[in-house]
């Protein structure tokens, strides 16, 4: 409502701060996104060496083991669908992930429920050393708004995306509360980063549960990483062989993702830095920022705001040192 040329979250950026504002608004938002994406593949080669661990390859003298296997197969399989150039094709993909999500979590309450596990675990509820990083995880299971923009401008019907917020929203906020709770019920305090490794293989609903989560994420990595792509190649002034350098582009997003998979392997907490680092600044801090500059909020609103970006400052510092002592510990 400010302004009509405001259409993504670094114009807004520009629109606060000038140049300066919109650099800095994409940095932080397609780093969010690009580790975002490498979270997928970790995701897929720890579960896949869940369902395989003995799997290995040789090339020459060096031998790939199973979960670096895995992260290579599913990059391959992904890197096609990266090189879409429409988000409404990939709409019809991502929409088998939305189906995936509801399989999910209906065949590990099944797993609970019917296959024996049960929800009579017990563990600590509370624990102050863990709250720095679980709420770093909580932020970054909601900082997929980086695409928003990228996704409303692809569709047909602009005026439908408050709806589709408000569905997303609510369908994520269930979803996750929901799985939680279960992980917590079935395992307690044995339960692992993706609660799919502490699934018993042997039951078909456990595979079940696996196989979806191997699907789920592969249709939504080309989502993540278009945004990426694009911005990269709106900033090349490119007229000639624009096509050639935009499958190169893609390409090399996949391969670098995969590497850094394959370095860092941790997938919890690689998931508490980008939520720290990352998914706090882009959803908490730079908004409120923005706002201040851009609107002229009443006294109460400037004290509520400061209180927001203090908060959300500690969280940012405390869950980055956090999360990269820890893999800085484990590499």
């Amino acid at each position: 409502s400010v302004s009509p040329s405001i259409q993504t979250y670094p114009d807004i950026g520009e629109f606060a701060f000038g140049n300066k504002g919109r650099i800095l608004i994409s940095i932080f938002l397609y780093l969010e996104l690009y580790f975002v994406a490498i979270e997928i593949l970790i995701l897929e080669g720890d579960n896949l060496q869940n369902l395989f661990p003995n799997a290995k390859i040789h090339v020459g003298c060096v031998k790939i083991v199973a979960r670096e296997v895995f992260v290579l197969l599913v990059a391959i399989v992904i890197l096609p669908t990266t090189w879409l150039k429409s988000l409404s094709l990939l709409a019809y993909v991502s929409i088998g992930g939305v189906l995936a999500s509801i399989v999910l979590v209906f065949s590990i309450f099944w797993i609970g429920a019917i296959d024996g596990i049960g929800f009579k675990e017990k563990g600590v509820i509370w624990r102050w050393d863990g709250l720095i990083s679980a709420i770093s995880m909580y932020t970054f299971c909601y900082c997929g708004h980086a695409v928003f923009p990228t996704i409303c401008n692809s569709m047909k019907d602009r005026s439908q995306f408050p709806k589709v917020l408000f569905v997303c929203f609510i369908l994520s906020t269930i979803t996750y509360g929901s799985m939680a709770t279960m992980g917590y019920l079935m395992y307690g305090q044995n339960l692992m980063s993706q609660i799919t490794l502490n699934l018993p293989i042997g039951k078909i609903s456990s595979k079940i549960a696996i196989y979806t989560t191997i699907f789920n994420p592969i249709t939504k990595y080309a989502l993540v990483i278009s945004p990426i792509a694009m911005a990269i190649e709106d900033t090349l002034p490119l007229r000639k062989n624009k096509y050639i350098v935009s499958y190169f582009i893609r390409t090399f997003l996949v391969i670098s993702t995969a590497i850094v998979a394959l370095t860092v392997p941790f997938f919890g907490y690689v998931m508490t830095f980008t939520g720290a680092l990352l998914g706090v600044t882009v959803s908490i801090l730079l908004p409120c920022l923005c706002y201040l500059k851009i609107k002229k909020p009443s006294y109460s609103e400037v004290v509520f705001i400061w209180m927001i970006l203090v908060f959300g400052s500690s969280i940012a510092i405390s869950g980055t040192y956090t999360s990269l002592k820890n893999i800085i510990s484990h590499v």
